[in-house]
């Protein structure tokens, strides 16, 4: 079940808020809270979630041993447990994960045969994976107590708001909330906004952008599919060259809309309820470095791997020579946390050379030059790394960057081409100013003009989010395309 789903929209959620809102009792809507995730989650993976719980109960466990050893001053036994959740936590996410994919890798290296059945991706595991790791690290460091009751830690993880597509929200950072919280009327309204802001921004536009880069290169779906690689590899050679680029830049909208629109779906629902989950997402594409455009990326994976590897490493306090490893291996992981294939691997080095390069020199260049151009440097160097992301296969994203740049000897463009285009325009200058703060900037100048001014806001804030359902259900119901691209993760 996916949030932009009309069964989650009029069927599921309001039954969830329904329930929650005749509960008396912070203990009663922390049970409706647990039943509807563990059903959202079985909806999709009726097996898997019993692999959500079982992690879930191992590291209550392992946090309940840490805590023990920490009250009795015994650093072997918190160590020990530590080691165990971390043991177990890695080895699951990476036995689902990765074991088909180093099979493969082993194969294509030795010609040794690949006997290992392919296992289906238990949705969120990634995601999931993070939380639980990160709380009982932070039971570790003493910066949270142990949870002592399993059914409210498998709450925290499971809640359906974030469980399967992120952000990675922290258990220090909700614990209070899980035990004492209260949505006032204008956060419930807030995150009604908001929750309908990231609907239209996932069904009107991800959806239209997606679509498009499709359409002017390949399906996504398509794509990964090695069977058809010959078929693909002349499909994609056959293109114009303004067809690549606008396909490749059209992916560079949906991916930031997609992923942004589960976000903001995720806070809206939180504040229904009187959880505050933190921004995931900081308008990244204006960014005027790679190093500025990661902190405002999704931003929960990027502070749980600055916080829980790279500082835990040494970060950037033994000298540059260890920095620049460090930093290596973080980038490493990063691109195989995102999936279990080389061109992810390869994004996360490329995005590493870059980050490198900022802290070594380059970040002093692009402080000083103006900024129109430090930020063409950020836009160029993210959209050749949306082509890498998006393409699984080496010779098809060869195929993809010699073409752009005429390899494949191909026109500029043709009438399919200009037909599409024309057809999409609208779309893609919504989505452009979507990932900017402009409509932001506006609502905010209109709210604090004079008396008059402020009421025509407060009247369009009325209107505009049933407005954004309508058309959203509307775009829905008759659109077939409709993925998440971050399930995959």
């Amino acid at each position: 079940m996916v949030f932009s789903n009309l069964f989650f929209l009029f069927v599921f959620l309001p039954l969830n808020l329904l329930f929650y809102s005749l509960a008396k009792t912070i203990r009663t809507r922390n049970i409706i809270m647990l039943l509807f995730s563990l059903f959202f989650y079985a909806w999709g993976e009726p097996v898997y979630v019993f692999l959500l719980i079982g992690m879930a109960f191992a590291d209550w466990f392992f946090a309940r041993l840490i805590q023990i050893g920490r009250d009795r001053r015994s650093p072997a036994l918190a160590r020990g447990a530590l080691i165990g959740s971390l043991v177990v936590s890695l080895g699951l996410l990476g036995a689902f994960k990765y074991t088909g994919f180093l099979a493969e890798t082993l194969h294509q290296l030795t010609g040794f045969p690949s006997v290992i059945p392919q296992i289906a991706l238990p949705i969120g595991i990634s995601f999931y994976t993070f939380q639980l790791i990160s709380y009982v690290v932070d039971v570790y460091r003493g910066e949270v107590k142990a949870q002592k009751k399993f059914w409210l830690l498998l709450m925290y993880v499971s809640l359906f708001h974030q469980c399967i597509a992120g952000p990675i929200v922290r258990y220090q950072d909700v614990n209070q909330e899980i035990l004492s919280r209260r949505a006032t009327k204008a956060e419930i309204s807030r995150g009604i906004s908001r929750f309908c802001t990231g609907l239209a921004k996932k069904a009107l536009l991800a959806n239209s952008c997606g679509a498009l880069a499709d359409t002017l290169i390949l399906s996504d779906a398509v794509a990964s599919n090695a069977a058809s690689l010959a078929q693909n590899l002349a499909t994609i050679q056959a293109r114009p060259v303004l067809s690549l680029w606008l396909g490749v830049f059209a992916f560079m909208l949906q991916i930031y809309l997609d992923f942004s629109a589960y976000s903001d779906m995720a806070i809206g629902m939180g504040l229904m309820i009187g959880f505050h989950y933190k921004e995931n997402f900081d308008y990244p594409y204006l960014s005027r470095s790679v190093s500025e455009f990661w902190r405002r990326w999704h931003i929960s994976l990027g502070s749980f791997f600055r916080d829980y590897v790279y500082i835990p490493l040494g970060g950037n306090r033994h000298g540059v020579p260890r920095t620049i490893a460090n930093l290596f291996f973080v980038w490493f992981l990063t691109g195989l946390w995102h999936g279990a294939s080389w061109n992810f691997v390869l994004w996360g080095l490329y995005f590493f050379v870059f980050i490198a390069a900022e802290r070594l020199f380059l970040g002093r260049i692009l402080e000083r030059i103006p900024v129109i151009f430090s930020h063409l440097y950020l836009l160029i160097v993210v959209f050749f790394g949306w082509a890498i992301f998006r393409f699984r296969q080496p010779v098809l994203l060869n195929a993809v960057l010699g073409g752009m740049f005429g390899a494949n000897g191909n026109p500029l463009t043709n009438f399919e081409f200009n037909t599409v285009f024309l057809n999409y325009v609208f779309f893609l200058i919504a989505a452009v100013i979507a990932t900017t703060p402009l409509l932001k900037a506006l609502g905010e100048r209109f709210s604090s003009g004079g008396l008059r001014t402020a009421y025509a806001y407060n009247a369009l804030q009325m209107f505009v989010p049933p407005l954004l359902l309508l058309l959203s259900t509307a775009a829905l119901v008759g659109n077939s395309y409709n993925p998440f691209l971050y399930f995959q993760f």
